[in-house]
C-alpha cells in the first residue's frame, strides 16, 4: 500500500471542516426551518450544534488513535467488523458526495438573484462546470485543495462576521420580530434541530483525510473542535440577525434568507455580497466534499474491501486519482438531473447511521480494553457522550420519513451482498467486537491481530524511530510468573534465559547476580527492581523483563517486587548501561504504566507496553 503524503496542517483541517459546514444549511435552510419553529429556530441551530458533539468527540478520539485516510470507515471496520465497515464506508462516500452535489446546485439558486433572466439549465451547467473543475483540482494536488480552501473560507468568514456586525447595529433589527418565541412549543424546536442537523454534517467527515494531515492525531481533532465552536456560534448569530431584520411573513419558506436580510440592511450591494458569499460557501463545501468523500473508496481499497483500482495513486501528482474521478462523476450525474430532495434526506439518514456506528465503535473499543488502543485524545466522562449519541441519533433517523429509511435499507442490502460475494472470501480480519465477545465468553485472554495493527499505527502516528533500546527489547526474554517466587529461584530463571545469549555458564551468571544483590539492593522503589551486572567480554548487552503478579521476595523486610528489568553488559558498555537506566526510569514513571503492566494479557503485551512508551528516543551510536 502506498503511503499518502502529509501535506495538510491544522489550518487546512479547520478550513476544510468549516467550509463543509457553512453551506446550504446557513444560506438556504433558515427560511424553511423558520416555518417549523418560528423565531425559536435560533435554538434549533444551537441544539443541532450540541447534538453533533457526541459524534465529533467520538470521531476525535478514534482519529487520534488511528489517523488514516478514510478514517471513518477504518474506525468502524476495525471495531465492528468488515460487513458493518463496508456499509459505513459506502454511506460516508454517498452522503458526502450528495451533500457536495447539493451545495453546487445551490450556486444556481443564488446566481439567479444576480442574473435573474438566465434559464435554469444554464445554472445547472455552471454547477457541473464547478464540479468538474474541483474534481480536476483534487486530481492534481491535495496541497492545492488545502490552500484554496483556506483562501475561500477566510473570505467567507470575513463576510459573515461583517453581516453579523452590520445586522446587530442596523436600525432595522427589531426585538419585536422575536415575539411569540416559544409560540409553536418545544417539540417543533427539537424536530427542527433534526432538519438543520445536516448543516453540520460535513464536520466529522474531515477525519477521512487524517492520513494526509501532518500530526493528524493532534491537528484533526483540534481542527474539528475549533471549526464547530466558530461555525456553531456563527450560525446562531447569523440566524439571529436574519430573524431580527426580517418579518415572519418575509422569512417563512424563503430560499435566500440571508441575502434577503442583507438587501434590507445594505441595499443591492448587500444582496450581491451575501449571494457571492453563499456561492463561495457552496464552492468550499463541494471542494472539501470531493476531497473527503473520495477517501472512503481509497481506504476500502487499501483494506481489500474494494478492488485495487479504487486505491490507485497518480505517480505524478500523488493523489488517489481513480477514487476522485469516481466521486466527481457520481456528482455530475446527480447534477445533470436527479431529484435532490429525497436524496438529501437519504444522505442525512446515512450520516446519522454513520454517527450511531461511530459512537458504538468507541464504546466497543473502550470495553474491549485492547492494550494498544492508545488515543492521544480521550472523550471526557467515560462513555457518557457516546451513549447519548447512540440514543439520540437513531431517534433523529426516524424523523426523516419512510423513503429515506427504505433507501437506506436497500443500500445496506447491496452492501451485504457485496460483503458475502467479495469481502468475506478474502478478508479474515478480527474486529474489536469479535475480540470483546470472545473475551466475555471465555476468560482465556489472547493476542489479536488488531493489537499488532494498532501498535504499528501508533508507532507511525508518533513518528517513532526505534533506537538501540527498542531493538534489544524486541528480542528480549520475558518472564511472566503467576506465583510468588523467592529471589534465589528467580535468579536461576534469569540465568537460564540470559546465559546462552551472553555465552557464559548459568552458574557463573547466577553467582554474579547474587553477589551484586548482596552488595546493594537493586530495588529502586516499592515493587520495582533493576538487577544489573557486568559480565566478561566485549560488545555484550542484554535485557530481561519480568512480571510476578504475586511478587518476588527480594528482602523479607520489604514489599514483594512485581516488576523487574534485568541488565547485563560487558565493561565497554558502561555508558550505555547508564543511559538504559535513565530510559527505564522514564518508562516506569509514565502515569498509567503500573496499571497497564498488571493488565497486560501476556508477555507480548508486556513487550508492547515498553516499546510504545512515550520516552525520548536516543539515536546515538555506541
Amino acid at each position: 500500500m502506498k503511503s499518502t503524503a502529509k501535506h495538510l496542517g491544522f489550518w487546512d483541517v479547520f478550513c476544510i471542516a468549516a467550509g463543509a459546514m457553512i453551506s446550504s444549511g446557513l444560506f438556504v435552510l433558515p427560511g424553511l426551518a423558520f416555518a417549523n419553529a418560528g423565531p425559536a429556530v435560533i435554538l434549533s441551530y444551537g441544539l443541532a450544534a450540541i447534538l453533533i458533539l457526541p459524534a465529533l468527540l467520538c470521531q476525535a478520539e478514534l482519529t487520534s488513535a488511528i489517523p488514516k485516510a478514510g478514517a471513518t470507515f477504518v474506525f468502524i471496520e476495525r471495531c465492528l467488523g468488515s460487513g458493518v465497515g463496508m456499509f459505513a464506508g459506502m454511506a460516508s462516500w454517498f452522503s458526502m458526495a450528495l451533500k457536495s452535489a447539493f451545495a453546487l446546485i445551490g450556486i444556481g439558486a443564488f446566481a439567479r438573484l444576480i442574473w435573474p433572466d438566465e434559464p435554469e439549465w444554464i445554472m445547472r451547467l455552471i454547477a457541473i462546470g464547478f464540479c468538474i473543475g474541483f474534481t480536476v483540482l483534487n486530481c492534481l494536488t491535495v496541497k492545492g485543495v488545502g490552500r484554496a480552501q483556506i483562501i475561500m473560507v477566510a473570505g467567507l468568514l470575513a463576510v459573515l462576521i461583517g453581516y453579523v456586525g452590520k445586522g446587530f447595529a442596523s436600525p432595522l433589527f427589531h426585538v419585536d420580530n422575536f415575539e411569540g418565541f416559544f409560540h409553536k412549543g418545544f417539540i417543533p424546536i427539537i424536530a427542527t434541530s433534526g432538519i438543520v442537523f445536516i448543516s453540520f454534517g460535513g464536520l466529522t467527515a474531515t477525519a477521512d483525510i487524517a492520513g494526509e494531515v501532518h500530526r493528524g492525531a493532534k491537528n484533526v481533532p483540534l481542527g474539528m473542535l475549533s471549526a464547530l465552536l466558530v461555525v456553531g456560534l456563527l450560525y446562531v448569530a447569523c440566524v439571529t440577525v436574519t430573524v431580527g431584520v426580517t418579518t415572519g411573513m418575509e422569512l417563512d419558506h424563503n430560499y435566500t434568507p440571508l441575502s434577503l436580510a442583507a438587501e434590507k440592511i445594505a441595499g443591492r450591494a448587500g444582496l450581491i455580497i451575501l449571494s457571492f458569499a453563499a456561492m463561495l460557501a457552496f464552492i468550499t463545501t463541494a471542494n472539501g466534499g470531493i476531497l473527503e468523500a473520495s477517501r472512503s473508496p481509497l481506504a476500502m481499497s487499501h483494506d481489500g474491501l474494494l478492488p485495487e483500482r479504487f486505491g490507485r495513486h497518480s505517480k505524478k501528482f500523488d493523489t488517489p486519482i481513480f477514487s476522485v474521478i469516481l466521486t466527481g462523476t457520481f456528482m455530475v450525474l446527480i447534477l445533470a438531473g436527479l431529484s435532490i430532495e429525497n436524496l438529501v434526506k437519504v444522505a442525512s439518514t446515512m450520516l446519522l447511521m454513520q454517527y450511531s456506528l461511530i459512537c458504538l465503535a468507541v464504546i466497543v473499543m473502550r470495553s474491549s480494553k485492547l492494550q494498544n488502543y492508545r488515543p492521544l485524545f480521550r472523550i471526557p466522562m467515560g462513555i457518557i457522550f457516546p451513549a447519548i449519541g447512540l440514543i439520540v441519533y437513531p431517534l433523529l433517523i426516524f424523523d426523516m420519513g419512510l423513503i429515506p429509511l427504505l433507501t437506506t435499507v436497500a443500500f445496506a442490502l447491496v452492501g451485504l451482498v457485496w460483503y458475502l460475494i467479495y469481502i468475506r472470501p478474502r478478508i479474515q480480519r478480527e474486529s474489536a467486537m469479535v475480540y470483546l465477545v470472545k473475551k466475555i465468553v471465555s476468560k482465556n485472554i489472547y493476542r489479536t491481530g488488531l493489537e499488532e495493527e494498532l501498535k504499528q499505527i501508533a508507532i507511525e502516528r508518533d513518528e517513532v524511530i526505534h533506537d538501540r533500546f527498542d531493538t534489544i527489547i524486541k528480542s528480549a526474554p520475558i518472564l511472566d510468573l503467576p506465583e510468588q517466587t523467592t529471589v534465589k529461584v528467580f535468579f536461576n530463571l534469569i540465568a537460564q534465559a540470559l546465559a546462552p545469549r551472553l555465552k557464559m555458564s548459568t552458574t557463573d551468571l547466577v553467582e554474579k547476580i547474587t553477589a551484586r544483590e548482596k552488595e546493594t539492593s537493586t530495588i529502586i522503589q516499592p515493587g520495582l527492581a533493576i538487577p544489573h551486572v557486568i559480565v566478561d567480554g566485549e560488545n555484550k548487552f542484554e535485557i530481561l523483563l519480568a512480571r510476578c503478579t504475586k511478587g518476588i521476595i527480594f528482602d523479607p523486610k520489604r514489599p514483594p517486587v512485581h516488576t523487574v528489568f534485568v541488565l547485563t553488559g560487558s565493561a565497554d558498555q558502561r555508558n550505555y548501561h547508564l543511559r538504559v537506566l535513565m530510559t527505564i526510569a522514564n518508562i516506569v514513571q509514565e502515569p498509567d504504566f503500573i496499571d497497564r503492566w498488571f493488565a497486560a494479557a501476556d508477555v507480548e503485551h508486556l513487550r508492547d507496553l515498553v516499546l510504545m512508551s512515550n520516552r525520548k528516543r536516543d539515536h546515538e551510536k555506541f
